[in-house]
C-alpha cells in the first residue's frame, strides 16, 4: 500500500476521496475520456476554410447512431422542419453547414463524455447547463460581432472538467468501497473543473480560446483573461444566463441586470432583452437533444 493511501484510509471518507483524487490530478493520473473521433474530425472541418457541407455531411453518414440522433434532432420542434426530415441529406438542406456541424458536435460530445450510469439525472443537468451555455453563447458573440462558433465551442465546454471528476470519483469510491453523497461530489466539481478542464483542452489539443474560457469564465477571473477575443466575457455572461434559464429561483432578473459582466460588455437592457428571447427557442433546443 503506498504511503497515500495508507494514510489516506484514516481520513473521513470526504476527504479520503478528495485526497486520492488531488493525488490523481497532480501525479497526472487522471482518467481523462477521449475526444469523440466525430468531435475532432467536424471542428478541423470547420475550421476548414475549404470544407464545404457535402464533406461533413459525408462525416456524419459514417456514423449511422450519429445521423440517426441528427435526423431525431432535426425533426423536434427546436429546427420546426416544413415537413418530416427522412434523409441526412434533407436535414443538409434545411440546416445548412453552421447548424449542422454544432449539432454534431452537441450529440457526439454528449453521448462520449456527459453519460455516467447510476447519476443520470445529475449530467442531464450538466449537459443541459454546458449546452445552454453554447448556445447562449452564440447569441452574445452574434450580438457583439465576435466569433460566434468559437463562443459555442467555449460555452458547451467551459465547465466539462465535471462529468470527468464526476467519473473519477465514481471509480475511487468503488476501489475504496465508499459512497459519498452527492452534495460532496458536486463540492469537488466545483472546486477541481477548470484544472481538469484545462487538462482536458490539452490532451483533447483544443483552440486556445476554449482553455481561456474554461480558466477565466468566473465573475472575478475573467478580467484578467490574455487574449483581446473576449471568450471568457462572453463565456460568464452565457453561464449566467443558463443559469436564469434552467434555475430561475436562484437569480431574479433584476440581479441578473446588476451582474457586473453586462456593465463590462457595454450592454443595455434591451440587449439584455433580446438575449433573454432566446430562452425559449434554447429550452425547445435542449428538449430535443438526445439524453
Amino acid at each position: 500500500m503506498s504511503p497515500l493511501l495508507a494514510s489516506s484510509v484514516d481520513l473521513e471518507p470526504v476527504e479520503q476521496v478528495r485526497s486520492l483524487l488531488v493525488d490523481r490530478i497532480e501525479k497526472g493520473e487522471l482518467r481523462l475520456p477521449l475526444l469523440p473521433q466525430v468531435a475532432h474530425q467536424v471542428m478541423t472541418l470547420t475550421n476548414d476554410p475549404d470544407s464545404d457541407v457535402t464533406r461533413l455531411a459525408s462525416l456524419i453518414q459514417q456514423d449511422q447512431a450519429l445521423a440517426g440522433q441528427i435526423l431525431s434532432v432535426a425533426n423536434s420542434p427546436a429546427y420546426m422542419p416544413r415537413s418530416p426530415i427522412v434523409s441526412l441529406q434533407q436535414a443538409v438542406a434545411w440546416l445548412g453547414m453552421k447548424h449542422l456541424a454544432d449539432m454534431a458536435l452537441m450529440v457526439s460530445i454528449q453521448s462520449g463524455v456527459f453519460r455516467v450510469q447510476g447519476f443520470e439525472a445529475e449530467v442531464k443537468a450538466l449537459w443541459r447547463h454546458a449546452l445552454a451555455t453554447g448556445l447562449f453563447g452564440k447569441e452574445i458573440a452574434r450580438l457583439g460581432r465576435h466569433n460566434v462558433e468559437n463562443a459555442f465551442l467555449c460555452g458547451l465546454l467551459h465547465a466539462v472538467g465535471k462529468p470527468v471528476i464526476l467519473h473519477n470519483v465514481i471509480e475511487i469510491q468503488k476501489l475504496q468501497d465508499l459512497h459519498l453523497p452527492w452534495n460532496s461530489i458536486r463540492d469537488f466539481m466545483e472546486e477541481f473543473h477548470v484544472s481538469v478542464g484545462n487538462l482536458l483542452t490539452e490532451n483533447w489539443k483544443l483552440p486556445d480560446q476554449v482553455k481561456e474560457a474554461i480558466t477565466y469564465y468566473k465573475d472575478h477571473t475573467y478580467k484578467h483573461a490574455p487574449s483581446p477575443t473576449k471568450v471568457a466575457l462572453i463565456t460568464c455572461l452565457a453561464d449566467h444566463l443558463a443559469s436564469y434559464l434552467l434555475e430561475p429561483t436562484l437569480m431574479d432578473e433584476e440581479t441578473l441586470l446588476a451582474l457586473p459582466v453586462i456593465q463590462d460588455m457595454n450592454l443595455y437592457s434591451e440587449d439584455v432583452s433580446s438575449l433573454l428571447e432566446q430562452g425559449e427557442p434554447i429550452l425547445k433546443t435542449l428538449d430535443s437533444m438526445p439524453l
